[in-house]
């Protein structure tokens, strides 16, 4: 009898691991086929310590919006950045201003827009970063961030001080 739910036990596990294996692989090659080609950067986390900055380049940056994961201190972050048709540049945290709490509040991007994975809320590209209150892409403004030689830079401290906002964070990083 031993014998017998032993076997049974471990068939199951079999089957869950390649069940999951199976699905997990699927889900991966979804994300992958649905990811930009903004940049190099794009889609790997970067940690950032105290005295460095998150590093964007602009030749990156496209009408696509481009996701850029980030840890800092333990936090895992997301940002966005995009470059419009008249050639503004545009940044703001992957989640929004009244859903972040949620931890579902954060943005995919469908077509030419930015939908709220909670709430549905879509965004045009230049809307990105403009707004401040209601529910929008969490904003880093121009007073936040650095641009020289052609890079985007938002500090180690900015970012640190803006964790708060993904506590709850369930975004899957984007692309």
């Amino acid at each position: 009898m031993k014998k017998i739910i032993a076997t049974g036990m471990a068939f199951l596990a079999a089957m869950t691991v390649f069940a999951g294996c199976g699905s997990a692989g699927k889900e991966e090659t979804n994300i992958a086929e649905e990811a930009s080609t903004a940049g190099e950067n794009e889609n790997q986390e970067v940690s950032i310590s105290s005295g460095e900055s998150l590093t964007i380049s602009v030749s990156e940056l496209t009408e696509n919006a481009a996701f850029y994961p980030l840890n800092v201190d333990g936090t895992e972050m997301e940002v966005i950045a995009v470059k419009t048709s008249d050639g503004t540049i545009h940044t703001a945290f992957n989640t929004c201003q009244v859903c972040y709490d949620s931890g579902n509040g954060y943005y995919k991007q469908e077509g030419d827009k930015l939908v709220c994975q909670n709430c549905g809320t879509s965004f045009t590209m230049d809307q990105v970063g403009e707004s401040a209150g209601g529910c929008n892409p969490w904003p880093i403004l121009e007073s936040d961030r650095t641009l020289a030689d052609d890079e985007i830079q938002i500090s180690y401290d900015f970012l640190k001080d803006s964790a708060d906002i993904f506590a709850n964070w369930k975004g899957v990083y984007q692309s």
